[in-house]
């Protein structure tokens, strides 16, 4: 499982505006970035033109300790017990020193939205490490602080293919709307958390400890996903929405599928990744690696005794085939639109702690100034209590048909210095030649344009009016004396 503190973005799909407002997004997502937010939103460009991403760029790093401060801080000098504690807090809430990598590459030109619906497409690979706990502990206090040392080691990289469905149907005060998904697995590697487990014993006799590690690989999974939103009619420019993102979602891996036949049919396209290697002996894909070992009190007059560790491989052929569950994510948000400017809130709980999901509340803020339209600002904060925190900034260039944006956060921190990880993003979108807006919104802009430029025309008229020397307003004729 992945460690716990993997959570400021909460979602398996992402693009620049979201991340430029640190997440909120359950009632104002547009067009085909309603998917994975809430479906329900697809209702609001049913009179507007068609919306298709040609591409988009999404990296993102986090870790629970490493920043440019606490680099800093704790370099170069001998720590005494209070400083070691106040470092060691740093990695109590993730079980360990852990590091977690995510791109998000929706597949160009294959996402689509016209009406109420929209066809989505996007390639997640997820990959997550954590030192254990206890090696950390052993470094800080040496054994006489905890004799039982949790060694267990944490691993997984992920990589899948997310194919969506969305429709939504409009009602009098409100839309509801839902997303059918088919997640195509591609590849999988990690450790299996519950059959996994090592510790290390220090005690006066000796030190000894075992270990069981379960590795499983997958290649070629098949799941199904459901999405589920719903969101209020406008009232008063305010808007309350709220969904459920994977309500159901699981990948079952190894089972006969299209990306097994295709890494089949071109092995030397994938040498040295496919097929799996352990030592010198290839993992079959039914197959997982089963690995033991034990350390049998060791002491000083026993080190040259070869016998007192040993270890086991194990090709393990029942556990082969497996699933993946895609975690539940509750989303549930407020905005409320200015003339120039949005403010827009969420907040978000998962229900387990594992991939994008963690069993406690996310609340985040952004604001997108609008006043030109062609060049949208924002900004987000998002907050999960101590250190998990998270400052976003972004931009937008919207003219004609092309809608360009693009999003930076300091993830885990607020800004340079403090930050343990970032996430950037960039995409582009095409509409049609007017813009992403409906015939109303045109018509209201052109009328306000016409309006405008009819005014300007009477002032210039009045003005070369009274250059010319000419009387621009009557004037009455004096009284006449009695």
């Amino acid at each position: 499982m992945l460690s716990s503190f993997v959570l400021l973005q909460g979602q398996t799909k992402r693009d620049p505006r979201v991340v430029g407002l640190s997440g909120a997004y359950t009632t104002i997502a547009n067009g085909i970035f309603c998917v994975g937010y809430n479906p329900a939103l697809i209702t609001r460009a049913h009179d507007k033109p068609f919306m298709m991403q040609l591409l988009q760029y999404d990296q993102g790093f986090l870790g629970n300790f490493l920043s440019i401060e606490n680099v800093a801080q704790y370099s170069g000098d001998t720590l005494n017990t209070k400083e070691k504690d106040e470092l060691f807090d740093n990695f109590e809430d993730g079980k360990g020193l852990a590091f977690f990598r995510d791109r998000h590459l929706p597949i160009p030109l294959m996402n689509y939205s016209k009406g109420n619906m929209a066809f989505t497409s996007n390639m997640v690979i997820l990959s997550n490490f954590k030192i254990p706990i206890g090696l950390l502990e052993l470094i800080f206090y040496g054994n006489g602080g905890k004799p039982d040392l949790d060694m267990t080691l944490n691993m997984e990289i992920l990589g899948l293919n997310e194919f969506g469905f969305t429709f939504g149907v409009p009602f009098k005060s409100l839309s509801l709307g839902v997303t059918f998904k088919y997640l195509q697995g591609m590849f999988y590697m990690g450790i299996d958390p519950d059959s996994s487990q090592a510790n290390l014993v220090t005690a006066d006799e000796g030190l000894y400890g075992s270990g069981k590690y379960l590795f499983r690989q997958g290649i070629g999974g098949k799941g199904f996903g459901l999405d589920l939103g719903l969101v209020t009619k406008e009232i008063n420019d305010w808007t309350f929405g709220m969904s459920m993102i994977n309500v159901l979602g699981t990948i079952e891996w190894n089972k006969p599928s299209g990306m097994k036949t295709f890494l089949e049919d071109n092995p030397a396209w994938f040498e040295g990744f496919y097929p799996f290697t352990w030592g010198d002996s290839i993992v079959a894909d039914t197959q997982a690696v089963l690995y033991t070992y034990s350390i049998d009190t060791l002491r000083a007059d026993q080190l040259g005794n070869d016998s007192l560790f040993s270890n086991n491989t194990e090709f393990v052929t029942n556990k082969s085939v497996f699933e993946t569950r895609y975690p539940a994510i509750f989303r549930f948000g407020v905005s409320k639109r200015m003339p120039t400017y949005t403010i827009v809130s969420d907040l978000v709980a998962g229900f387990q702690d594992k991939y994008y999901a963690r069993q406690r509340w996310r609340w985040s803020i952004g604001v997108e100034w609008t006043k030109m339209e062609s060049l949208p600002l924002r900004m987000g904060y998002s907050w999960a209590g101590g250190d998990l925190k998270e400052l976003a900034m972004g931009l937008g260039y919207h003219k004609g048909p092309i809608i360009f944006d693009m999003g930076f956060a300091f993830r885990n921190g607020t800004w340079l210095h403090t930050m343990k990880g970032f996430n950037f993003s960039s995409g582009v979108t095409l509409t049609s030649f007017g813009g992403w807006r409906s015939d109303k919104e045109k018509a209201k802009t052109t009328k306000g344009l016409r309006g405008l430029l009819n005014r300007f025309t009477q002032k210039r008229k009045k003005k070369k009016t009274t250059e010319s020397g000419q009387i621009s307003e009557p004037i009455s004729e004096p009284a006449k004396e009695e």
